[in-house]
């Protein structure tokens, strides 16, 4: 199979906007109390950062200037999100792959990875299997391979829209793939997907040629770069940025990560809708370089600054890591999470409690069942989110920032939120988690000024508790 990418279908925008040399300048500079205090006020003023600035926040050391972009993340996450936290399933579909990535158990050259697909009988089952979990939004994932293109991807997200059980429908898919050509980001986007996400792994060129070896397609690294430029070309207004820490320096790649997402919105007028940022975990057959590991701390930081540096991108913590690390971190920004997580092909029918690593691309650290995940959430205070509205009343892309940045998403979101999260509770809870989401919804709504929004609400509770009534957006 030819690995040559036609450089005539890059987007628009297309070239390589990674200025690494004057990325790591911005890294070697020193900086002051006053200066890192002066960013923190931009971002709770709710402004992008450059990258500029963000390297402002990646240069401190002291304990109390950490201390004060912890504090500044907590509030700025408040301010723009409330409390919520919306929750999704990842759904493998195959794992044929024609790349060679060196930290991946997908890669070709593993013949110890057991290669599947699903069949259209076996993704019916694996959809009926989340939708009697109570899943509503899922991202599916394939990996980069002939069959798997465009039109095979597509078959795919229109079958899952068509599955019901019972009260259960999923009312979102988003994307994890490869990067497409304009034409094929048209095609998905004709089925109704909701996010494109492309991880570029890291944004360190020679790193980038290490791990991704010459003769795969995922070898050329502007391709990837441009792949989410092309996809808001190709109408998927809703793209997810991605990076693999552990693969370079963690303060690079956050930097490149704000220079993506400026770059996006320089060109398209509108930012990445999320950005993700999974550790490198163990993987079957795969020896990990440990020399850019990133501690917990450094994690923590990472996602602290991510939170002020783009304050209405979405931020996605992945069951990458264990219950105890997300619990910490998912105060510092985070506004998505995936939860009851199976990510072995056909995993959430066949497999029991201990994970297959010969039939997945990763070792999970929380696969915890999802009546767990949202029983916590609301014990620690958070407000579990299944809502898709956003999406299919056309708030997306640029369209969602002019909701978000006045402040609307608290308006619209926190509604929807406590209606799904009812409906969750009628339908799918055990009764624990019923009783204490029960208390968690009366807390939010006395919590709301009264008026006929807060009536509203209380009716469309009600009618979801008494009766088959769903799916009762704003």
């Amino acid at each position: 199979m030819s690995c040559a990418i036609d450089r005539k279908k890059l987007s628009r925008s297309g070239g390589d906007f990674i200025d690494e040399a004057h990325l790591h300048e911005l890294l070697r500079r020193q900086t002051d109390p006053g200066e890192v205090r002066d960013v923190i006020a931009k971002s709770l003023a709710k402004r992008p950062l450059q990258p500029e600035e963000a390297a402002v926040l990646l240069a401190t050391e002291a304990p109390d200037l950490i201390e004060q972009i912890f504090d500044a993340a907590r509030q700025l996450k408040r301010d723009v999100y409330g409390n919520r936290i919306v929750l999704f399933a990842p759904l493998y579909i195959g794992n044929e792959c024609t790349n060679d990535c060196q930290y991946c158990a997908f890669r070709r050259s593993n013949r110890e990875q057991i290669r599947r697909t699903l069949s259209p009988e076996e993704l019916r089952r694996q959809v009926v299997a989340l939708e009697d979990r109570g899943h509503k939004r899922l991202i599916v994932v394939f990996g980069e391979h002939p069959r798997y293109d465009a039109a095979f991807m597509a078959e795919c997200v229109r079958q899952i829209y068509s599955i019901k059980s019972g009260h259960g429908v999923i009312r979102r898919v988003n994307v994890n793939a490869a990067p497409l050509d304009h034409e094929g980001y048209k095609i998905l986007k004709a089925v109704g997907i909701g996010t494109y996400q492309i991880f570029q792994e890291t944004y360190h060129h020679e790193t980038y040629a290490k791990v991704h070896p010459k003769g795969t397609l995922k070898s050329d690294y502007l391709w990837r770069l441009d792949g989410l430029a092309r996809a808001m070309e190709g109408g998927c207004d809703d793209v997810g940025l991605g990076v693999l820490f552990g693969l370079y320096d963690w303060r690079f790649e956050v930097l490149g990560l704000v220079t993506h997402a400026l770059h996006l919105q320089e060109h398209y007028h509108c930012g990445p809708h999320t950005i993700s940022f999974p550790r490198l975990r163990p993987a079957q057959g795969v020896q990990l370089d440990e020399s850019h590991l990133v501690g917990d701390h450094e994690f923590k930081r990472l996602v602290a600054i991510l939170r002020l540096s783009v304050p209405y991108t979405g931020l996605i913590l992945t069951a990458r890591e264990p219950p105890e690390v997300r619990r910490e971190v998912m105060e510092f920004g985070v506004s998505q999470i995936d939860a009851g997580s199976r990510i072995e092909l056909g995993g959430y029918t066949e497999a029991g409690d201990a994970q297959s690593m010969e039939r997945e691309q990763f070792q999970l650290g929380d696969i915890r069942p999802l009546d767990d995940v949202v029983r916590e959430l609301m014990i620690d205070g958070f407000i579990p989110s299944f809502c898709t509205a956003c999406y299919r009343l056309g708030r997306t892309g640029e369209h969602f920032m002019e909701f978000a940045i006045p402040g609307f998403i608290q308006n619209f979101c926190t509604p929807n939120a406590l209606t799904t999260l009812m409906e969750y509770l009628v339908d799918y809870a055990s009764p624990e988690t019923r009783t204490a989401g029960e208390a968690a919804i009366r807390r939010e709504v006395e919590k709301l000024t009264d008026g006929d929004r807060k009536q509203q609400l209380l009716d469309r509770l009600h009618r979801i508790a008494e009766s088959n009534e769903r799916d009762l957006y704003y």
